[in-house]
């Protein structure tokens, strides 16, 4: 399969799943645009050049991947796969609430989410196995929910899928892709 047949896919169920948010205004705003010309794409202020690449506005919707929980921190304040999992999920969630802002939406405009989970991978902590390492993604689980229902207006979560992982790049334990509906002009990031 192609990607621009997977884009064009996920493009048009990102487009349902606003629709049935409430994304009538992107209907409205998609029905004036003419249907020959290529859909229009926006860099975000004050992203760097390799976050640009993973992230961009197109007719309306921000499309993100790759945010995790030493996004937007420096070299010297970058948390370990020995931190909290607790910490790697509320630096996560500033992040990705810090990149929607930057790219004209909030929080309550989010369309989906996909949520990877791992385990640390550490020589000092040892890798659960059988029901040890099922309860320990069930543990991550429980303590994402108690920490992500907090980033949302009451009923504005957006759809999500969550998934454990073997492995994220980095030393996050949490990395988040998904979707925006985008409320407002892109505004330029104060960090340099």
């Amino acid at each position: 399969m192609e990607i621009n047949t997977r884009r064009g896919f996920l493009g048009k169920v990102a487009a349902l799943a606003a629709f049935a948010a409430g994304g009538a205004k992107i209907t409205k705003a998609q029905q004036g645009a003419p249907t020959a010309a290529p859909a229009q794409s926006a860099t975000i202020p004050g992203v760097n050049d390799s976050a640009r690449r993973n992230s961009h506005i197109q007719n309306g919707i921000y499309y993100f991947s790759g945010t995790g929980s030493n996004d937007g921190y420096g070299k010297d304040d970058h948390v370990l796969v020995t931190d909290p999992f607790e910490k790697h999920v509320t630096r996560t969630m500033d992040a990705l609430k810090k990149s929607v802002e930057r790219a004209g939406s909030n929080m309550d405009s989010l369309i989906h989410l996909d949520v990877f989970l791992c385990l640390p991978h550490a020589d000092s902590t040892p890798m659960p196995t059988g029901k040890a390492r099922f309860d320990a993604h069930k543990a991550q689980y429980d303590a994402l929910n108690k920490i992500y229902r907090t980033y949302f207006s009451e009923g504005r979560a957006p759809s999500r899928a969550c998934m454990a992982v073997e492995w994220i790049p980095g030393d996050s334990l949490i990395e988040i892709v998904g979707s925006a509906l985008v409320v407002g002009p892109p505004v330029p990031s104060a960090e340099k």
